[in-house]
């Protein structure tokens, strides 16, 4: 419904208002709200219902005053312009994010407060974030497609249902979305769907049966449908359609009195917008300049090792197990956006080291070599070259890509374990295991399958249910088995060793408060860490009953070996040492390096508590992850991926569809689950390829050099900047400061976005001007021609820049059309001319080819997998959740 510039003023204002709620606690004022507060809001205003919900359950009274069209309300709000609703607290200060009201109302209802302990505040916090980035402008788009009769976008139709659905996920497994009691997250969800739902019912139908349930349990409250009513007043739910359509026309109205660019009069075009005088004198100043401005790309040592007083920056990914052959979900969830990272840092010049490897140890391993009747050691050797051969396809950019069965894993392993052992941060204890008679072994986690105690899911594994994600241990299961001969384990007392988690928590509870405040953590880094935390940590076994693994060295334990968990992370330092002999420079070096991880988010706790509970205790000056970016899960179509029941493209299946890896990375880094969820699509990822890359990329910068080629002898011509040209550079840098600060907090699709953002102003600004018209008139014209295609030569150079950490294959293939070397492959903070006149440039050619849609519908059919089972038949996507679960691969 609303504009850029009003979204832009909303999410600052829910900042603003966030900030405020923060400050208020961290100093210990109270929220005891009185009864003088006002709401100036107008009539039919849809975030009333939230408002009006929140004032009824929490019992505070609102003077609520409705303001015509043109009434002045009075109030002010420093740097912006106010929009209602707006709350007048006692201070005289004001509140305009309706989920920062209904916040500040809740916050006076003592029985609210205290039935929100900490995990659950933060839980909530993520729902009211999650409502206002995603719900809300999908249901807001849907209602004007309602209201204007249009068809509905095929991103808006799928992404609806994919919000609803996360919602219904979520209440599968508790009543509410604030917990056992309604709160301030279903006011807020609740507030949010209302005005589409009490249009379309139909919307929320079988598929959604718990947000069926729960939605008619909320609107059966009293609180919630008084709060409608007040909110709706006598026209119902047409109030809110009216409001919406009233918002869209005065919006335009007023981008038309001010000449700016609306849908109605042939949509946003660079011309239209200007910049600052300052940012074009300054972007005037780097063109005229642009010898000093253009840094070199850097050299790179062999080994790369740190330097002091420079940027040292040591990127690693998930270590993937070696038992499956890793699919879209894993690549993305890792591999992948550590490698655009590790990219976008050497454009930067910054000192980079890109370490990865194989996870070869654990119980995972020995399954699998019992399934393929062959040995571990021989398991590990064929999956590590699916996965070097996997990611060498997708052009993976390693610096070293090794494997954790190595002698460096041995020595680096013990040698904590002996540190931590030393200054009594490890514990031994007997705990009850389930034993196989027949195969007269103690049975590892993996090795134990059974009915999961707590939601009675029939196939859990024994050390988590992969239908509630809740973690086991394999002695509560019920109706345990052993994996390997079928027969029932019986529960006996095995002696094991145990990291001290609990004494370690004070010490941990310092780095995370230190790391997430100054590092780049991703918001579900930090939910799970702080969920981890306030559950209170607890002594963590280390030690498994298996045979292939790093053996632990105590006696009285060497018939044992390390758990995964406690091992397989290590693993970052031994690959690392078998890539330099001077590994300690990166890992034992923390005032010089920073430590970035990328992973899916199942992997978090393991890297923010356990990994570095393992390294404070081993106390030897050892590198700590300085920031974490953990991605969500990626599903594929409507389904799960799967490798037993063939659904979804896994890393050789791409390779085999003919569709060049730029193309891959360049799609799954579009829909890169960064907030939620997210799915792979075969219709979007043609429809992608079609318009962003084929019609918007790499139709720009191949008309630019063709014209150049055609008309110039592809020679870059001279250039002289007018007022519009002056302008058009200003706001490319001003896109390109976008850029750097994505992709700077690892806004790694935000990033792609911004970069697409240039290509489009690239055509704009071409096709604005005609150069295809000047260069047929006079020589005034044929300059102004050539300053044109001049400009767009060296904004083609730029984008082969940017598009480098995403498609390096298509970024080499521009360089390569313009005759550039690589020392030009370094990203500059300004947008300058770097061809100067007189280059000449090599032989244009499309970029990209189009994609049939009828091709998109083979693969999708071949991807399909097995039929999907009829209701009374037992589902098997619980298993495939089990495939999907851990996007890293483990």
């Amino acid at each position: 419904m609303f504009g850029r510039s009003t979204g832009i003023l909303f999410g600052n204002l829910r900042r603003l208002n966030k900030v405020f709620f923060r400050f208020s606690s961290y100093r210990g004022y109270s929220y005891n709200i009185s009864s003088d507060m006002k709401l100036y809001t107008d009539k039919g205003n849809p975030n009333l219902l939230r408002i009006f919900a929140a004032k009824n359950l929490s019992g505070v009274t609102l003077d609520v005053l409705y303001l015509n069209q043109g009434d002045q309300p009075g109030f002010k709000f420093s740097g912006s312009t106010s929009k209602l609703p707006a709350l007048e607290v006692e201070d005289g200060n004001y509140l305009f994010s309706p989920n920062a009201i209904c916040r500040y109302v809740f916050k006076s209802s003592q029985t609210q407060a205290a039935a929100q302990d900490v995990e659950k505040q933060a839980a909530v916090d993520q729902w009211i974030e999650w409502e206002s980035l995603y719900l809300q402008p999908a249901v807001e788009s849907q209602i004007l497609s309602i209201a204007h009769k249009s068809a509905t976008s095929s991103d808006q139709k799928q992404s609806l249902p994919e919000l609803l659905k996360k919602i219904d996920e979520s209440l599968k497994k508790q009543k509410n979305l604030s917990g056992e009691t309604i709160g301030l997250a279903d006011v807020v969800v609740w507030g949010s769907l209302f005005p589409l739902t009490s249009q379309q019912p139909e919307l929320i139908g079988s598929e959604f049966e718990s947000l069926r349930k729960w939605h008619s349990n909320i609107i059966s409250q009293e609180a919630f449908k008084n709060g409608a009513q007040e909110a709706m007043g006598e026209r119902g739910p047409a109030a809110f359609k009216d409001y919406y359509l009233a918002q869209t026309s005065k919006e335009s109205k007023e981008k038309a009195s001010k000449n700016e660019p609306t849908e109605e009069n042939g949509g946003i075009t660079i011309a239209k917008i200007q910049a600052s005088a300052d940012e074009i004198n300054n972007a005037f100043d780097a063109w005229t300049q642009s010898d000093s401005k253009m840094p070199k790309a850097r050299k790179l040592s062999n080994p790369v090792l740190p330097i002091e007083g420079e940027k040292n920056y040591l990127i690693t990914s998930a270590l993937p197990y070696v038992n499956n052959v890793p699919h879209l979900g894993n690549i993305i969830g890792c591999v992948l956006s550590a490698d655009v990272f590790a990219r976008y840092c050497r454009l930067r010049g910054y000192n980079t080291l890109y370490i990865c490897g194989t996870d070869e140890y654990g119980t995972a391993t020995e399954t699998k070599a019992l399934e393929e009747g062959i040995t571990p050691q021989e398991i590990c050797d064929k999956y590590f070259k699916i996965h070097s051969d996997v990611y060498s396809w997708f052009n993976i950019d390693f610096d070293f890509f090794g494997r954790t069965c190595t002698e460096q894993q041995t020595k680096i392993s013990q040698d904590i374990f002996w540190r931590l052992h030393e200054r009594g941060n490890i514990v031994e204890d007997s705990i009850k295991q389930l034993q196989c008679l027949d195969c007269k072994r103690f049975l590892a986690d993996r090795f134990v399958e059974g009915t999961c105690p707590f939601c009675n899911y029939p196939d859990a594994r024994g050390d988590q249910c992969d239908s509630c994600g809740k973690l086991i241990n394999a002695i509560e299961l019920k109706n345990p088995k052993c994996k390997v001969c079928g027969g029932k384990p019986e529960a006996n007392s095995s002696k094991h060793l145990f990291l001290d988690l609990a004494e370690l928590e004070p010490t941990l509870k310092a780095w995370v408060e230190k790391s997430s405040n100054e590092g780049c953590w991703s918001s579900n880094a930090r939910q799970i860490t702080r969920s981890w935390i306030q559950e209170g940590l607890k002594p963590r076994c280390i030690t498994r009953d298996l045979k292939w693994g790093t053996p632990v060295p105590l006696e009285g334990y060497t018939d044992k070996v390390f758990y995964v968990w406690f091992d397989a992370p290590i693993g970052y330092l031994s690959i690392t040492a078998n890539y330099t002999e001077q590994w300690e420079k990166w890992w034992k070096n923390p005032q010089h390096v920073a430590s970035y991880q990328f992973m899916a988010k199942d992997n978090v706790p393991f890297h923010t508590v356990v990994f570095p509970c393992t390294l404070l205790g081993a106390d030897d000056n050892y590198t700590l992850l300085d920031s974490i970016n953990a991605t969500e899960y990626l599903n594929y179509e409507d389904d799960k991926f799967s490798k037993s029941r063939g659904v979804g493209v896994f890393g050789d299946d791409a390779e085999d569809s003919g569709i060049p890896a730029d193309i891959w990375r360049f799609y799954l880094l579009y829909i890169r689950p960064e907030g939620q969820d997210s799915a792979f699509s075969w219709s979007d990822f043609v429809l992608k390829n079609n318009s962003e890359l084929l019609n918007n990329l790499g139709n720009f910068i191949n008309r630019a050099l063709m014209f150049l080629n055609n008309n110039f002898n592809g020679v870059v011509p001279e250039m002289t900047l007018n007022d519009e040209d002056k302008n058009f550079v200003a706001l490319i840098n001003r896109e390109l400061k976008t850029y750097v600060e994505n992709m700077e907090k690892i806004r790694l699709r935000e990033g792609l976005k911004v970069l697409l953002n240039i290509s489009k102003y690239g055509n704009q600004y071409v096709q604005g001007n005609k150069p295809w018209v000047l260069i047929k008139g006079s020589e005034a014209e044929r300059h102004r021609a050539g300053t044109v295609i001049g400009v767009a030569t060296n904004l083609s150079f730029l984008l082969s820049v940017l598009v480098h950490p995403y498609m390096p294959v298509t970024s080499q293939e521009i360089r390569s059309q313009l005759k550039v070397d690589d020392d030009t492959n370094a990203l500059t903070e300004q947008f300058v001319p770097v061809l100067k006149p007189g280059h000449k440039i090599g032989t244009p050619k499309p970029l990209f080819q189009k994609i049939e849609s009828s091709l998109a519908e083979e693969l999708r059919k071949k991807y399909a997998g097995q039929t999907k089972v009829t209701a009374e038949e037992p589902s098997p996507a619980p298993a495939a959740a089990a495939e999907q679960k851990d996007a890293s691969g483990k």
